[in-house]
């Protein structure tokens, strides 16, 4: 199978979001950006009674409360005057450590981390390796392990996910 381009990549990632969070995402990025952070993901959805906006947003090293507190206040304006849906409630938070890496600047983002992949396809024999982020390409990563370098094309990997270790 030949390798999914970058922009492939990124529309799958926008296909699973719902209308109104692919609205919200387009309307939050310029703003996300230009406070030099990474705008992840957008979510809306119903929970009980209640509907949620969730706007997403990392940058290496992580963000803080205080900056989550002034893209909210930021992009609060923004979606009152051009999200046509009114959600009850509205966050913005870090997606978590722990959460998937999907798309190329997710990875970008861990470049030097350890990570775990999961193959959709055994690639030497396993579908599972971990190792750290050396490089990051539009179609590829680069793993090392053991003094071993390994690359992998985006459309290889099932899944991804940092290493936490204590």
């Amino acid at each position: 199978m030949p390798a999914l381009s970058i922009v492939r990549v990124f529309r799958e990632k926008m296909a699973t979001r719902s209308k109104t969070a692919q609205s919200a995402f387009d309307l939050a990025e310029p703003v996300v950006t230009e406070m030099g952070l990474d705008l992840v993901d957008v979510e809306y959805k119903k929970e009980g009674d209640a509907y949620f906006l969730r706007v997403f947003v990392d940058r290496k090293g992580g963000i803080s409360i205080d900056e989550c507190e002034k893209i909210s206040k930021a992009l609060d304006p923004v979606f009152e005057r051009s999200l046509s849906a009114d959600p009850d409630f509205f966050e913005v938070s870090s997606p978590g450590l722990t959460r998937p890496l999907k798309t190329q600047r997710d990875f970008e983002r861990c470049v030097g981390e350890e990570i775990e992949i999961k193959l959709y396809q055994p690639k030497d024999g396993t579908k599972k390796y971990t190792g750290t982020i050396s490089e990051v390409t539009d179609a590829s990563i680069k793993l090392v392990s053991d003094d071993k370098s390994t690359d992998f094309v985006f459309s290889e990997i099932a899944s991804a996910v940092r290493v936490i270790r204590f």
